[in-house]
């Protein structure tokens, strides 16, 4: 057997990366729809479309994701958008996922500037606004309902959401503020840095 043959026969074979199944098209179709739809607060509607009804990623995924995209200069959505597309489909998922999600947005609130330069001071529109505000505070506590079930693993972590809440809110730390300083202590507590005891034979 020569050098070759038996380079061969004992070199370890790699693992096939398998492609994705998810194109480029349907990214692109679902954060059109997504942006097309998410009136009052995006962040229910990207959990129904991409956790519940397509099953691109699981709520585990989807909290690590908006926790990056919250963190980071931006709009949650299209932070969003880049973060999905990019694990589905790289470069161009990302892409896709942007476009999809910021242009329904952009040509309807076009059409939504004039008309509220022109009827802003009518009383229906002042009800209907009023109204939107409501029920988009219900879906924001929806999913937060949702994802504290799975995402609130111990005791501890609604501690560090209760200190997040009051540091924003009473105190009036900024949210890079907030997030950096209760992260950080969130993170020490989480972070197995302690051997767990061994009990000798």
């Amino acid at each position: 057997m020569t050098n070759a043959g038996t380079k061969d026969a004992i070199a370890p074979t790699q693992p096939v990366i398998p492609k994705t199944t998810v194109s480029v098209r349907e990214i692109f179709l679902a954060f059109l729809a997504i942006g097309a739809t998410s009136f009052g607060g995006v962040v229910p509607y990207l959990r129904d479309g991409l956790v519940t009804k397509r099953c691109w990623i699981d709520d585990k995924e989807f909290v690590e994701m908006l926790s990056i995209s919250q963190s980071l200069p931006g709009l949650n959505a299209t932070n969003m958008a880049i973060l999905v597309g990019q694990k589905l489909h790289g470069r161009s998922g990302s892409f896709a996922g942007i476009l999809g999600m910021c242009l329904p947005g952009a040509a309807l609130m076009y059409v939504v500037g004039i008309f509220y330069h022109l009827h802003g001071d009518h009383t229906w529109t002042t009800a209907a606004l009023k109204g939107v505000a409501a029920a988009a505070v219900g879906l924001i506590l929806y999913t937060v309902v949702n994802l504290s079930q799975k995402a609130l693993s111990h005791k501890f972590d609604f501690v560090f959401m209760a200190a997040t809440v009051l540091t924003v809110n009473r105190l009036h730390w900024s949210v890079p503020r907030a997030l950096l300083i209760v992260g950080a202590l969130a993170i020490l507590f989480h972070h197995p840095y302690r051997k767990p005891k061994t009990t000798a034979p």
